[in-house]
């Protein structure tokens, strides 16, 4: 009776082969995965800029209210007031605003016919007629990108770039 032995191990062909093939899958994924951690708060900070604003539009003609958008620039926050608040209503929503993340800055918001304002509050207004203040927010992360934020008075969309651009531009 010959038992023969079943060789039950990998060849060394078959091990290169298998490894070539999770290190190809590991260069195409991990750069898209460093990519997606890195910029999802600039990301985050976008939508919730477009959102924001697309929203303050169609709430002031809605409710006929004027409202304002205030950017801090020294704190580094957003936050939404209208015409009808009272002092401590005022307070309370700086209080309570949007606080862009630690790695998002505001860096102006320019207007077209007047200077940029660096720091300090700027107000872009939204009027109960549909339109609003021509204005860009520029911000920028950690990685010295920078986004610009253009609003339209009679357009509901903001248009992202993903560069500094001013109205000279």
């Amino acid at each position: 009776m010959g038992y023969f032995k079943q060789n039950s191990g990998f060849t060394l062909i078959e091990i290169i082969v298998v490894i070539s093939l999770i290190s190809l899958i590991l260069f195409i994924a991990i750069p898209r995965f460093h990519n997606t951690v890195l910029t999802d708060n600039t990301k985050k900070t976008s939508r919730w800029i477009t959102a924001k604003i697309r929203a303050l539009k169609e709430s002031a003609v809605r409710e006929h209210k004027l409202y304002v958008l205030n950017v801090e620039m020294d704190s580094n926050s957003m936050w939404v007031s209208h015409a009808s608040m009272t002092e401590d209503e005022l307070q309370d929503a700086s209080q309570n605003a949007y606080q862009l993340p630690d790695d998002i800055r505001v860096l102006a918001v320019e207007y077209p016919h007047d200077d940029k304002i660096e720091a300090g509050r700027a107000d872009i207004y939204f009027y109960e007629k549909g339109y609003s203040d021509m204005a860009i927010i520029h911000i920028e992360n950690n990685d010295n990108e920078q986004l610009s934020f253009l609003i339209e008075p009679f357009l509901q969309q903001v248009k992202m770039f993903p560069d500094y651009v001013g109205f000279e531009d």
